[in-house]
């Protein structure tokens, strides 16, 4: 054999072991290939089934046996991821993310913001049905805690009931009721009820009086600003009927609140408080000062049983035995009756401009003069 054949023969043989090579090489390739998928196949029914587990356990209710009440709050502009993360959170659903996957699947939309009251026992399309039909303005439900605002009581004092029956501390509520932007933000929500006390100057508190006298509950997840919400939307609720009286007698709602807040104090029965606000009526018609001893303890900002003569000297807007008008505003949070008193004086056509109540009795005599006002005084040994 030439030497040519033999390169030949050699290439040849070569070229015949590297095909055997790279068959071998290729069928192991093929079974590395072959196991890899059975892996990923074997793990994507694992998969499969650890998520279709999930997902069915998170489509049941979070807790069948729970029938108590869980209030939770939807601030308004809140996402559907929002209120899923909220829900989740409360304990109402199980999972936010399948909640979110439900929805989408359904082309559930239109959710409402507002107070709601859920039960862990409910179902998620049970929960979609809530959320669509809208939560309420005030919260529903069991309260952990209560504030209740008294007739004729104070910001002040609302402040310190605020922190014996909540976790609020009153320097927060004292600070927020001097914080601007938010009276700004409820005058644009409620301008009839807030204009005319926004309006005003030299004003110790812009909602002093427009805190209506009820017992508002605290709920889980309530704010400092969402309770004082809730007093002030009452406030208005309550006010609405009486916006167009109010404008026909040329009055502002900041003068009726003011003058219902000193018959509040001043009076006990509602036939008194009429009359009262006739006397205070009486004054103003003539510029005269009102002279409540109530004006005089806001302006030193403390409760006094006697008042004396520098007491009412006393330099503050607040003073009415210094200023005639109505001041800079309310004294206090008057209630529905006092402030329909002051819409409904009585006696006006009696012309009389003193007043004073037995101590002992309640009883209220009337005066025109203040010789009649002093004699009657006397009398009482007052």
């Amino acid at each position: 054999m030439s030497q040519k054949d033999e390169k030949k023969e050699a290439l040849k043989q070569e070229s015949e072991e590297k095909i055997k090579t790279r068959a071998k090489e290729r069928s192991v390739a093929n079974r590395i290939a072959y196991w890899v998928v059975g892996v990923i196949a074997v793990l994507a029914v694992v998969v499969a089934i650890i998520g279709f587990n999930y997902v069915n356990s998170s489509m049941q209710p979070y807790n069948a046996n729970n029938k108590s009440d869980v209030v939770v709050r939807v601030p308004i502009g809140s996402s559907s991821k929002e209120i899923a993360k909220q829900l989740e959170q409360d304990k109402v659903i199980k999972s936010a993310a399948v909640f979110n996957f439900y929805i989408k699947a359904q082309n559930y939309t239109d959710f409402q913001a507002g107070y709601y009251k859920f039960k862990q026992s409910m179902s998620l399309s049970e929960v979609v049905k809530q959320l669509q039909k809208g939560g309420s303005a005030e919260p529903t439900g069991t309260a952990s805690n209560t504030v209740l605002v008294r007739e004729g009581v104070t910001i002040d004092q609302i402040g310190d009931q605020i922190q014996k029956s909540t976790s609020f501390k009153k320097k927060d509520f004292l600070k927020l009721m001097k914080n601007e932007s938010y009276l700004k933000s409820l005058q644009k929500k409620y301008p009839e009820l807030l204009d005319s006390t926004m309006a005003k100057t030299n004003v110790r508190y812009h909602l002093e009086g427009y805190l209506f006298p009820a017992t508002y509950g605290v709920y889980k997840g309530l704010t400092l600003k969402e309770l004082v919400n809730q007093m002030v939307q009452k406030e208005n609720q309550e006010m609405e009927p009486y916006y167009a009286t109010i404008k026909e007698k040329g009055l502002t709602v900041q003068e009726v609140l003011t003058l219902a807040s000193l018959a509040e104090r001043e009076g006990v029965t509602n036939k008194d408080r009429k009359k009262i606000a006739g006397v205070f009526f009486n004054r103003i018609d003539i510029n005269m000062p009102i002279q409540s001893d109530i004006s005089v303890m806001y302006a030193l900002n403390k409760h006094k049983t006697k008042l004396y003569h520098k007491d009412l000297s006393v330099k503050s807007p607040y003073n009415l035995y210094k200023h005639a008008g109505y001041g800079p505003g309310p004294f206090n949070q008057p209630s529905l009756q006092s402030i329909e008193a002051v819409l409904n004086p009585s006696d006006r056509d009696e012309n009389y401009l003193f007043f004073v109540a037995d101590l002992k009795t309640g009883k209220v005599y009337y005066s025109h003069t203040l010789a009649e006002h002093e004699a009657k005084n006397a009398e009482l040994g007052q």
